[in-house]
């Protein structure tokens, strides 16, 4: 499968929905009257594409409609989100010298555990080599979760014992990592509510410890979203922000929502870049995140339809 089918199919629901609004009402007035141009509003709205954007778009919509008569709604949208999330570097940090430690977090039932396991197969994919820290030492299912994951992507597992100090954990997993010579040191951590404090200040430690045994460390911390909860994610990403300065965001579960606009509302709202997307429950559904292939997956665009990129 090509990696632009990749996209279409994990956008499929977000599109769908989209796409049949917008032609319903282009269709029924072609010249976009006030009615149209209110009920196009309230499509993009309920995408959850933001506020911000919703606006730039139906601008545009208004002027070109006003200049030229008929509009190419596609058109105008699939350039105001690419040129929103075109801004940002997607690509993941490296650092000078090995390891690159990521450290993955986020609330409960975001998929921090799985999305680790896909980020280091993707990482492997790629010609890297790559350790993995259970340091979700609060939840004896993540430990064995993780190992089962490291298994079958072919990777060895950091772990402790259930109820261990994930901060201690996670310190001997750096230098397991540093030991090794490994390219990356992958930290799977305890799902927390953002609301949280006393939580919120374990991960504040786990940091200070990291940076003790590796001064950089944590090179990214990526914030892992679930993007079935909408508008609600972005009070996530600003708590956890600003406790931790988060560097990248991971969406998953794009595949089961017709909101995936949400990415784009996250990026121009935040400023914070969207790392990876996860786009279906395979290994390789992971996929590093590319603005020009998600605006044309959601949107439609002719030359994506024609190519036959395969992905790396």
């Amino acid at each position: 499968m090509n990696l632009f089918q990749k996209f279409r199919d994990g956008l499929k629901k977000t599109s769908t929905k989209l796409a049949s609004e917008i032609k319903r009402i282009v269709t029924r007035a072609p010249r976009l009257d006030a009615e149209a141009i209110e009920e196009l509003e309230a499509v993009l709205l309920a995408s959850d594409i933001g506020i911000g954007t919703t606006t730039r778009i139906i601008e545009q919509t208004k002027a070109a409609a006003k200049s030229a008569g008929t509009v190419d709604v596609f058109a105008i949208a699939r350039a105001e989100i690419e040129r929103e999330l075109g801004v940002a570097t997607h690509q993941l940090v490296k650092a000078a010298t090995a390891p690159t430690v990521i450290l993955l977090a986020g609330v409960n039932g975001t998929g921090k555990t799985t999305s680790t396991a896909k980020l280091a197969h993707h990482l492997k994919s790629t010609g890297n080599t790559v350790l993995l820290a259970a340091c979700d030492t609060f939840r004896a299912a993540a430990i064995e979760q993780l190992k089962i994951w490291g298994d079958r992507v072919g990777c060895d597992v950091i772990a402790g014992a259930y109820g261990s100090d994930s901060a201690a954990l996670a310190f001997d997993a750096v230098g397991a990592a540093v030991s090794r010579k490994v390219d990356y040191l992958l930290i799977d951590t305890a799902g927390r509510l953002h609301t949280k404090q006393n939580l919120m200040e374990e991960m504040k430690k786990m940091r200070r410890v990291l940076q003790k045994r590796l001064p950089d460390a944590p090179h990214e911390v990526l914030l892992v979203l679930d993007a079935t909860t909408g508008a609600n994610a972005l009070n996530q990403v600003r708590e956890f922000h600003n406790t931790l300065g988060v560097t990248g965001l991971v969406v998953t579960k794009l595949d089961g929502t017709a909101k995936g606009g949400i990415v784009v509302a996250i990026a121009r709202e935040l400023k914070l870049p969207v790392k990876f997307i996860g786009l279906g429950e395979q290994l390789d559904d992971l996929q590093p995140f590319d603005p020009q292939k998600f605006s044309a997956a959601v949107f439609g665009e002719p030359k994506f339809e024609a190519t036959n990129e395969r992905s790396p």
